[in-house]
């Protein structure tokens, strides 16, 4: 879930955005079958010790109650200082807050294998080169010791049918990138990556789909 892949969100936009992102039906839908997806995809996340998490990007911390139910250490990383904030906020008191600014088309602040798992949801469909896809793909391998976990859009006439009239008549300039399923299993491979199992959001209706990656 992507602040903005152009510019930071200010502290009054993410409130905003908050507030208003997830109020619609059709969204808490959304909301609710990722959640009911993203519990079986961490079922199948096993490591050594205990899990550790980046979120990247992590937005206003949706997610963040779902990772720390699930994780031993969560970092959350924006582009956003407000949304790193944010989502920081979002930890219990036995959580302390692990936040750093970073805007992840330009690579992310940390060594090697710094993390058992990388989480990223709705970033993806804002990159429109496959160039830029790799190089975060090729960077989440980078700093991963096993695990990944990215949203994409896969291409879906129906889905893109909705989008191009939901822009007619909301006016919304927001375009995303579909893709096919194939490239994206390619791209993901040539970062290093093995394709564990790919899980549409609503088969047919949506163009999301979340990607259980491993090292192989």
């Amino acid at each position: 879930m992507s602040s903005s892949v152009n510019r930071p969100f200010r502290k009054d936009e993410v409130e905003d955005y908050e507030r208003r992102r997830y109020r619609g039906l059709d969204q808490r839908i959304v909301h609710s079958r990722e959640m009911r997806i993203l519990d079986k995809v961490f079922r199948r996340i096993t490591t050594p010790g205990p899990l550790s998490v980046l979120d990247a990007p992590c937005g206003y911390g949706r997610f963040s109650g779902f990772l720390l139910g699930r994780a031993a250490f969560l970092a959350s990383s924006d582009l956003s200082a407000a949304m790193v904030e944010r989502a920081a906020s979002k930890r219990s008191e036995s959580n302390s807050p692990h936040g750093v600014v970073a805007d992840l088309k330009q690579g992310l602040p940390f060594v090697p294998q710094a993390f058992g798992a990388v989480f990223s949801m709705r970033f993806f469909h804002h990159l429109h080169r496959s160039e830029d896809r790799l190089h975060v793909l090729e960077e989440f391998h980078r700093v991963s010791g096993r695990w990944a976990v990215v949203s994409f859009y896969r291409l879906n006439p129906l889905h893109g049918f909705q989008r191009w009239l939901r822009r007619g008549i909301k006016r919304t300039k927001t375009r995303i990138k579909m893709i096919p399923g194939d490239e994206f299993v390619r791209e993901a491979e040539q970062a290093g990556w093995r394709v564990v199992r790919v899980y549409p959001l609503l088969r047919g209706i949506h163009g999301q789909h979340i990607a259980l990656l491993e090292k192989p």
